[in-house]
């Protein structure tokens, strides 16, 4: 399998097609202006008059939106509990209008003209709904000097020639991974940003907010930021950037934090960078350690060294790839053209071929990456 047969999704947009966003109101001006946010979201909904007829396309729709006008009788019927149910109303709210939304279960109350932004950004990410569940790779370093960060940008470049990357820097005191991939100057978000902001985060917004590329965004921070990651930004950025990107990479500090810890849990694997040293060995242990219940884990070892095999029982982590030495990679950072300046290197073909390992499941689990292997072994360098 190829990179760009197990990145890009394969399904059409017929047949991974869902149900229509559902709309509640029996009040013509409310439903001309859902109709005409619908239709700048590119999305047709369908749009009921009463509430007994929202029953019947309830559960299959992908979001609801319930007009105020219909808020109280259609919660009087009891609809069942589900996600995505909004109710949207005209100008300002009362207190009797959020009762209602709470017995609905909805989300929240979205108040027009005001929450026009939102209502076209949650109906445009339905536009996304066939695009599979995009891969999450975290990278974390198994010691000081392993190249993490540069790992990162690598996976980042390459994942980009098949589909829609980012790569997310969760890691405040590292390089900057906008300096790394040559995005330093382009405008866009950064978490000091978007750590600002509240509520729910559109996968399409964050897509086009931030420096980007081409295929390729990141989100970073600026020069000299001293602030911290909002647990909340973090989640929301993480969930919209999967539900909009075909890859996304997140750089992770070795710093032990409960945030970083849940961002760990929530990859789909995570790669601990080593060197093949003694030392480097003996760090990324503990690294895996303490990661290995939260999160798939596999080793990608740098340069030369200790042997695989040593390395894998000495970590109790299979070793999913080996990476080269590549030449010019400082010259090739500086000069803005990211890690990877020929994917045709041997650098550049070892990020494919691990990507291509890590979006095929059956691949993966054929490695053993959440088997666990004896420890102790002593280790042997490599002739």
């Amino acid at each position: 399998m190829t990179l760009d047969q197990a990145l890009v999704p394969h399904d059409s947009p017929a047949a991974g097609a869902t149900a229509p966003p559902l709309v509640v109101t029996a009040d013509p001006a409310l439903r001309d202006e859902l109709l005409r946010l619908a239709a700048a979201a590119g999305v047709a909904p369908t749009v009921v008059p009463d509430p007994g007829g929202a029953l019947r396309a309830w559960a299959r729709a992908p979001v609801v939106l319930v007009g105020g006008d219909l808020a109280a009788p259609l919660a009087d019927l009891g609809p069942e509990r589900r996600d995505g149910v909004h109710v949207v109303t005209w100008g300002s709210t009362d207190s009797s209008l959020f009762r209602c939304g709470l017995a609905l279960g909805a989300e929240n109350v979205a108040e027009l003209p005001r929450s026009e932004g939102w209502v076209v950004e949650t109906l445009t990410d339905l536009g996304e709904a066939a695009r599979p569940r995009g891969l999450v790779v975290g990278v974390v370093g198994g010691s000081g000097g392993a190249g993490a960060s540069t790992l990162a940008a690598a996976l980042g470049q390459v994942a980009a020639r098949a589909g829609d990357s980012v790569v997310i820097d969760c890691d405040p005191f590292g390089p900057g991974l906008d300096r790394v991939l040559g995005l330093d100057h382009s405008v866009g978000f950064r978490w000091d940003a978007l750590c600002q902001t509240t509520g729910r985060l559109s996968a399409r917004a964050l897509r086009e907010a931030l420096p980007r590329r081409g295929r390729l965004g990141v989100l970073t921070w600026y020069a000299a930021a001293t602030a911290t990651l909002q647990a909340f930004a973090v989640r929301e950025a993480l969930s919209a950037a999967r539900r909009g990107h075909d890859t996304v990479v997140v750089d992770l500090p070795r710093t032990p934090d409960p945030l970083v810890d849940e961002v760990a849990s929530r990859c789909d694997v995570l790669l601990v960078a080593t060197v093949g040293t003694v030392a480097g060995v003996a760090s990324s242990a503990r690294v895996c350690a303490r990661h290995r219940e939260r999160a798939a884990t596999g080793l990608v070892l740098r340069g030369h060294g200790l042997l695989e095999p040593d390395v894998a029982r000495a970590t109790a982590t299979p070793v999913l790839a080996v990476l080269p030495h590549q030449r010019s990679l400082a010259e090739s950072v500086d000069l803005g053209l990211g890690p990877v300046r020929n994917p045709r290197s041997p650098f550049g073909r070892a990020c494919t071929d691990l990507l291509t390992l890590l979006a095929d499941p059956v691949r993966l689990a054929a490695t053993g990456v959440a088997a666990r292997v004896p420890v102790g072994v002593p280790l042997r360098a490599a002739s």
